[in-house]
């Protein structure tokens, strides 16, 4: 077998393959049975149909040409390992000829996993390392403070009071919403609940109710915000009619042992305190973590050479269109909609998130490089107790055969683990 590889941009090889007619034309014979299984001929039985009745009535060149598909499937293999390319994707092959007798020569395009150049990325993680070692994480006391007023603040009773309305008061209002004096849709309610200053209406309308009296009713124009969800309304004027129904001023709750008693959990306020400081000091240091570990994996990606193929930049962008189509469904929203409200398409937004994705695709990669370079490995025992801790949440066995592909999942997993302790190995470095 000859083999002659070729380098193309995006991670693409075209590797063109020679077989001399001794090797390939040996898969002729079994061409031939296979193609007998699928054919119906009176006095035969599929799959007894003789090699000469079909070659008369396929004629020899489909029999070849089925023989040079068992071939390339055959040589495709082995054609990799000597061009020492790792394909991803599905390749695309084309045949130069297919003829008795000849060589077969087909060429296959196939994107494969780039080569990673690393340059003096060490000593710059080594540098990142060291500052992270001077810093230190806390919780200082009005931060516990502005915590237990929030639990406060969650636990407050309104009472009805005879006196304008102030920022802090729970109000219910009527109101009408007009444009070019139609109501627009959705633009009446009764009885509609606000707590003023809580800043969950559009700009202005909170602060023009401040100062009304229960019975009042005030009329104003306000303009929509620009980035409005709803088009067609954004950054345009309306008429609001605004009947103020109630008034309640809220009242917290006195922060004592007796209250701190009523959550249901402590003991005293000092218990209490020291909950909310363990609490916040653990995110506080999750959140550093991450910041941590972002700024190792921008500086190795940074110091990092390499070509990104085109399935792996589609596959990613694909994922990310997927996990946001996931987040505007819960706000209520499609990926249609959303696109639409944007003056978007989305091959705009693929455009615009491409750089995002290549950077995604660069970390994953640069994390597998050095963890075979540096012989980072994970246990099958750390593999399957993981997957175990996965298995917990379904509920039988059963269950479990019918919904997972137990190779994907334990390459995922292994994955996973192994990217988690190259992390651990990029923080400890130079320490």
């Amino acid at each position: 077998m000859e083999v002659v590889v070729k380098k193309l941009p995006e991670s693409r090889l075209e590797i063109t393959v020679t077989l001399p007619w001794e090797q390939w034309g040996k898969h002729e014979a079994h061409a031939a049975e296979h193609m007998a299984e699928s054919v119906n001929m009176p006095g035969f039985r599929k799959g007894k149909v003789p090699h000469a009745m079909l070659e008369a009535r396929f004629g020899r060149e489909a029999i070849l040409v089925e023989a040079a598909e068992h071939a390339v499937h055959d040589a495709y293999p082995k054609a990799l390992v000597e061009a020492k390319a790792e394909a991803i994707g599905r390749p695309e092959i084309q045949f130069d000829k297919v003829e008795a007798d000849a060589p077969l020569v087909f060429t296959i395009k196939t994107d494969v996993l780039p080569e990673i150049i690393l340059s003096d990325w060490q000593k710059k993680v080594k540098a990142i390392n060291s500052a992270e070692a001077k810093k230190s994480v806390s919780v200082e006391a009005q931060e516990i403070d502005a915590e237990i007023e929030q639990l406060a603040t969650m636990r407050a009773t309104f009472t009805a009071v005879d006196r304008p309305a102030q920022s802090g008061d729970s109000v219910k209002v009527d109101f009408t919403v007009k444009q070019d004096g139609v109501v627009i849709e959705g633009g009446q309610a009764t009885d509609h609940a606000i707590v003023l200053g809580s800043n969950t209406f559009i700009p202005g309308f909170e602060a023009a109710v401040e100062g009304m009296r229960a019975g009042e009713e005030k009329v104003f124009t306000l303009d929509f915000p620009k980035e409005y969800h709803a088009g067609h309304l954004a950054g345009k004027p309306a008429e609001f009619t605004v009947k103020l129904k109630t008034v309640e001023e809220k009242k917290l709750p006195v922060i004592d042992d007796a209250f701190v008693k009523a959550l249901g959990k402590f003991e005293n306020l000092s218990a209490l305190r020291s909950s909310i400081e363990q609490g916040m000091l653990e995110e506080k240091k999750q959140t550093r973590k991450e910041e941590w570990r972002t700024a190792l994996l921008d500086t190795v990606v940074e110091e990092a050479t390499l070509e990104y193929p085109l399935v792996l930049v589609q596959e990613e962008l694909e994922r990310m269109i997927r996990q946001f189509e996931g987040q505007v469904s819960m706000m209520g929203f499609t990926l249609e909609n959303y696109l639409k409200q944007a003056k978007k398409t989305e091959e705009e937004l693929r455009t615009e998130w491409t750089p995002q994705a290549k950077k995604r695709i660069a970390a994953e990669l640069v994390l597998q490089k050095i963890a075979a370079d540096q012989d980072i490995e994970v246990t099958s025992e750390a593999i399957e107790a993981e997957m175990n801790k996965i298995f917990q949440h379904y509920k039988n066995q059963e269950h479990i055969e019918k919904n997972i592909d137990m190779s994907r999942l334990y390459t995922s997993v292994r994955g996973r683990l192994t990217n988690e302790k190259t992390l651990e190995y990029l923080e400890k470095l130079g320490l």
